[in-house]
């Protein structure tokens, strides 16, 4: 039977539209990460690669930024993904109130990050916060931190909280991909004499990879585009010892360095690209195996 193409021009005004507001401005912004264009003056001139020379100068900050980046990124990925496995694996058992457990940890993951923010400046406030007054009530005033002020807390501080907002989320995905895995096999495995290791190991992980391949992208494309839990919680601070690409981006659209501010914005698109890559070859030798 034979098949109708429909006729290009069905698509014309969704290219037209997506050409306008996506790639236009895309190719505007790589072509000003060359240049010098700012908020103080009125000519915007070609400076080739000095903006990039410029981030990766150690006589800059940028560096640190995108070293913050990456540390989160990895930091986020594999605090989400091993939680998030090991939650969903208890919650698959014969937990009891499993139900209401699933939901108080997926509550946080629909929650806006400027509210969890905001919650936990105030419970890791070093004179009134929750955590520091609950620590030293107890008798445990020696664990009290300067949690969002201090060089060594700060960074991991923000790791935390983003990790509690975001692994109920990861749980649930996992949760569904182990429900999908048929129990004769553990079954099998067990009348074999395999032990949960064993099980985990070649049962739970290799027919969980889907889903963990699903989780690992996400975390990653979240942590490379974090902005608001650094913001919200330190504004990059203390000094600029906080600060990721995306506060960085922020900043300097600020401060009227919109030619530093793109090239920044530029790098990150790289990495994104980068990191997409690698995840769809991934993807697609993990399909071709399949087959």
């Amino acid at each position: 039977m034979n098949k109708k193409i429909y006729p290009i021009h069905f698509a014309w005004i969704t290219l037209a539209l997506y050409t306008v507001f996506f790639v236009l401005p895309g190719l505007m912004g790589f072509y000003y990460s060359f240049t010098d264009w700012n908020s103080f003056s009125t000519e915007i001139n070609f400076i080739g690669f000095d903006n990039f020379k410029q981030l990766f100068s150690a006589d800059e900050n940028y560096l640190g930024f995108i070293n913050n980046t990456l540390i989160f990124t990895f930091a986020t990925v594999l605090l989400k993904t091993g939680l998030g496995l090991a939650f969903a694996i208890a919650l698959n058992e014969g937990v009891r109130m499993k139900g209401f457990h699933r939901v108080m940890l997926f509550l946080p993951s629909i929650v806006p990050m400027l509210v969890v923010g905001l919650v936990f400046k105030s419970i890791l406030n070093p004179a009134t916060g929750l955590l520091n007054e609950t620590l030293r009530s107890v008798g445990l005033g020696f664990l009290a931190q300067k949690w969002l002020v201090d060089l060594d807390w700060a960074f991991k501080s923000i790791i935390a909280v983003d990790t509690w907002k975001g692994v109920g989320y990861i749980m649930i995905i996992l949760l569904a991909g182990l429900q999908a895995i048929s129990k004769t096999y553990y079954e099998a495995a067990s009348i074999d004499g395999a032990g949960a290791w064993n099980k985990l190991r070649h049962i739970t992980i290799p027919l969980l990879l889907p889903a963990l391949t699903v989780t690992t992208v996400l975390n990653l494309l979240h942590g490379l585009k974090v902005f608001e839990a650094v913001y919200v919680l330190t504004n990059g601070g203390p000094g600029y010892a906080t600060d990721v690409l995306y506060t960085s981006i922020f900043k300097e659209f600020s401060m009227g360095r919109f030619g530093m501010g793109t090239a920044l914005s530029t790098l990150l698109f790289v990495f994104m690209t980068i990191v997409g890559y690698f995840v769809v070859r991934l993807m697609s030798r993990e399909g071709d195996g399949d087959r």
